[in-house]
């Protein structure tokens, strides 16, 4: 681990720093002037019990009052989209004659705007590469404030590549034990992502944690069990979903093998299912998203806003995609992908596929369209199955999370969410279909993007977050199946969070069942990101219509009185 991974928890005080008073009982503040010591810092001490300290509150001003952004909240039915130059044009008003509503959804006001719990991500390497809680100490320090501000719990990548590392079916569950024992002792509950993907490589990313080293070494001898584009690069971000029922795994298939991992999990932590352990996030492809990896950044192969590309040239999906044209009579077109879809840093004018009129909206582009995401659609089927089954009738939630992306989505082709594998269109709702399938498991359809404005974006690319937001909402309504939602990108202005109040509200479709703040780090702790952080929690608690009042001190967070008796019982969290 590297110098920038100590930078991961709040600042903590040594409790020499405070001059003793005869009052037992203090509240203390959060912002500290003392820095976090970094690798170099340390060498001249021995253990991390060398620095003691407890946990403080900063007395901050007065919290500015979050408000969601009203246009969230005005009245959807009165939006139309219309086709002008291969945008989307959204006007408002009540005289529009002419409409034609987008993906042809309807809006509703249900006026449901009930708590939504918030949780919060925990760091990328909450685990280390032993099998290890990092940094216990700070850990205990971070939730107890975490739970002061009210947060309901915390989400944690539960990495195939850290607890099965030693070989097939050899499973490491103890840092991840601790760490439960923790998060039940604070009162908090606990998101558990199923993650069989690598970490690194994609937006955020902040570590390195590949396959593990016995899958790794199947690939290496087979390299067309990962995603491989049309130039042959090969991706080791996730196994491709075209040999999910081959046994290549020594033996085993890759849902096979996701499925004892997920038995695995519910065994060693069946007490917790349900009462500590709330969810279970599936993961179902890169960055646990259910899409195929069709922007990677590693390398500079890709960047914003380019258009992706198609990622089935592995030899198990060419197989698919020929026996799918085949089975039409169109055998030439099982020959390759498209020919036509350009590179991973386009724009979509700039091929004969995504372009106004192009390719996509051809017999040809429809046919390896609906191959291409109906694959997608079929993997997350599977593995969600296998999930039901492994984890049904232990109280915990299922959910899955579903991709934002909002570049080019107010084109004609919505060309980097077609190489994702989402077939939404200006004339095709890519996202109802996902909805159903997670309906049918009984899956919550977790969403990211929620604090994206589309005024943030830069024209060029052709943005809609809001957009997005809105159609995912109507779609997740009609098909009768929970919505929750992260933010994207770590953003910790008030802007940021007013936004997610309001696409939390069920103005339009769904409201959110529960929202995941990305992501537990130093910055979080800092007096104005702490503050709106506490402040947002408490709004999303009352429904996201109430903002408290701060007291008469100009505090708006305690971590509580915290006695003599109980500062000893914290034994006093380690300064990192």
């Amino acid at each position: 681990m590297n110098a920038s991974h100590l930078h991961l928890f709040p600042p903590l005080l040594s409790l020499s720093s405070f001059p003793r008073t005869a009052n037992r009982n203090m509240a203390l503040p959060l912002r500290s002037s003392t820095s976090f010591i970094n690798l170099k810092e340390t060498k001249s001490f021995k253990t991390p019990d060398d620095f003691l300290g407890t946990i403080c509150f900063a007395q901050m001003k007065p919290p500015c009052r979050l408000r969601a952004r009203n246009s969230m909240s005005m009245s959807m039915s009165m939006q139309e989209a219309q086709l002008s130059h291969g945008k989307i044009s959204i006007t408002e008003g009540r005289n529009s004659e002419k409409r034609e509503k987008l993906h042809g959804l309807t809006f509703s006001h249900d006026g449901n705007n009930s708590k939504v719990p918030v949780f919060v991500m925990l760091p990328l390497d909450t685990i280390t590469l032993g099998g290890n809680l990092n940094k216990p100490r700070a850990m205990n320090a971070s939730l107890m404030a975490l739970k002061s501000a009210g947060v309901e719990g915390v989400m944690v990548d539960a990495w195939w590549g850290l607890v099965e590392k030693d070989g097939p079916l050899k499973y490491n569950w103890e840092g991840y034990a601790e760490l439960v024992q923790m998060v039940e002792k604070h009162g908090l509950k606990l998101q558990v992502v199923m993650s069989f993907h690598q970490c690194g490589g994609n937006v955020g990313d902040s570590c390195s944690i590949p396959l593990p080293p016995w899958v790794l070494e199947e690939i290496s001898k087979n390299p067309d069990l990962v995603y491989t584009d049309r130039s042959g690069r090969r991706n080791p971000e996730y196994i491709s979903l075209g040999c999910d029922s081959m046994p290549v795994l020594r033996g085993r298939t890759p849902i096979q093998a996701y499925t004892d991992y997920m038995r695995s999990f519910r065994e060693r932590f069946r007490d917790y299912l349900g009462r500590v352990i709330v969810e279970i996030q599936v993961g179902m492809g890169p960055c646990g998203e259910l899409r195929y990896p069709a922007y990677p950044e590693s390398n500079g192969t890709w960047n914003f806003p380019g258009i992706g590309e198609f990622q089935c040239y592995d030899k198990y999906m060419r197989a698919s995609l020929e026996a799918a044209a085949e089975a039409i009579g169109k055998k030439d077109w099982g020959k390759s992908g498209p020919h036509d879809s350009g590179h991973y840093k386009q724009l979509p004018e700039e091929t004969g596929f995504f372009r106004r009129d192009g390719t996509w909206n051809t017999e040809y582009g429809q046919f390896f369209l609906e191959w291409y995401s109906g694959k997608l659609l079929e993997h997350g089927d599977r593995i969600l199955a296998a999930a039901k089954g492994t984890f049904h009738g232990t109280g915990a939630k299922l959910s899955g999370k579903i991709a934002g992306i909002h570049w080019h989505y107010r084109t004609r082709s919505h060309a980097a969410e077609l190489t994702a594998g989402y077939y939404n269109t200006r004339f095709r709702d890519g996202y109802l279909p996902i909805a159903q399938m997670f309906s049918k498991h009984g899956v919550v359809f977790n969403f990211t993007c929620m604090e994206m404005r589309d005024e943030e974006q830069p024209e060029y690319a052709n943005c809609s977050p809001e957009g997005l937001v809105r159609q995912v909402k109507m779609a997740t309504k009609t098909a009768r199946v929970e919505l929750a939602g992260e933010n994207a990108l770590e953003r910790y202005d008030a802007g940021g969070y007013a936004q997610v109040l309001a696409t939390s509200r069920s103005d339009s479709g769904n409201g959110l069942s529960a929202f995941t703040y990305l992501r537990m780090n130093k910055r979080l702790f800092e007096g104005d990101n702490w503050r709106h952080l506490v402040e947002f929690v408490k709004t999303m608690s009352e429904g996201g219509r109430k903002i408290s009042e701060c007291d008469s001190q100009g505090t708006n967070l305690y971590i509580g009185f915290i006695s003599d008796k109980n500062v000893e019982k914290m034994k006093e969290a380690a300064l990192v």
